[in-house]
């Protein structure tokens, strides 16, 4: 029996990409992905462009594309949402700019339904990993916040920011309902969760090509990050811990 899949696709205001995005993610895994049973879901992230009409048109036009509107903004409140409500084996998700390359979705699936683990992630910070287009501003601040993640916590994952990742059923249905951060720390905060509590974290190294149109405000998004690790720190972490148990 072919495992069941569901992507989803998190965006706000991304009028410019979405089509073609989509269009090349829909064609790529009905062309290599015949073993899975898979399916595409728009988190429509309160975008206030064009962005709710071209996704309901692409859940016209594509029979495995699916469009759900979220009224509130946030990245990890789409994924909460999503993954929790999914029945699929698998749930996963990509940034729709499309930064890393769509053969690396091969070995992010296969190493939870083949090789059992139950988390992977994509990661740009280890061997075998190839980035392009990256300023040294970003480079230095992604591995300056993943050492202090080490340092603090002791994690065996290098990089908790990539926005390429994918959990088995039964792990998100035990650690998405523990995260509490509904923005970007959303990523971090998963990982962190499900290492400390000893879940199976399987990193892939992945080609990427960063987007030089990215909406990402670095350095506000690194204070945002560096107050939730100073929540988890002091008492979010053993909270999660203990519900977990």
């Amino acid at each position: 029996m072919n495992h069941s899949v569901e992507f989803i696709l998190p965006v706000l205001n991304e009028e410019k990409v979405l089509a073609p995005s989509v269009s090349t993610i829909y064609n790529f895994l009905d062309t290599h992905f015949k073993d899975y049973n898979w399916q595409i879901t728009i988190a429509d992230n309160g975008s206030t462009d064009k962005t709710a009409a071209i996704s309901e048109a692409l859940s016209t036009k594509f029979d495995r594309v699916e469009h759900l509107r979220i009224a509130k903004k946030g990245r990890g409140r789409a994924l909460k949402q999503c993954w929790i409500s999914s029945e699929s084996d698998v749930v996963a998700y990509m940034d729709i700019d499309l930064s890393t390359q769509l053969d690396d979705i091969r070995p992010l699936l296969d190493s939870i339904t083949k090789n059992n683990y139950d988390l992977a992630i994509g990661s740009r910070l280890i061997k075998g990993s190839v980035v392009e287009g990256r300023s040294r501003k970003r480079e230095f601040t992604s591995r300056t916040y993943n050492k202090i993640i080490q340092l603090i916590f002791s994690v065996n994952f290098n990089d908790a920011q990539c926005g390429f990742k994918a959990i088995s059923r039964s792990a998100a249905n035990q650690i998405v309902p523990l995260v509490q951060d509904n923005g970007w720390f959303f990523d971090t905060e998963l990982l962190i969760i499900a290492d400390q509590c000893e879940f199976r974290i399987k990193e892939i190294p992945v080609r990427w090509t960063d987007d030089p149109d990215t909406r990402v405000k670095v350095i506000s998004t690194a204070i945002y990050d560096l107050c939730g690790l100073a929540r988890l720190k002091f008492g979010g972490l053993q909270l999660a811990k203990s519900k977990l148990k």
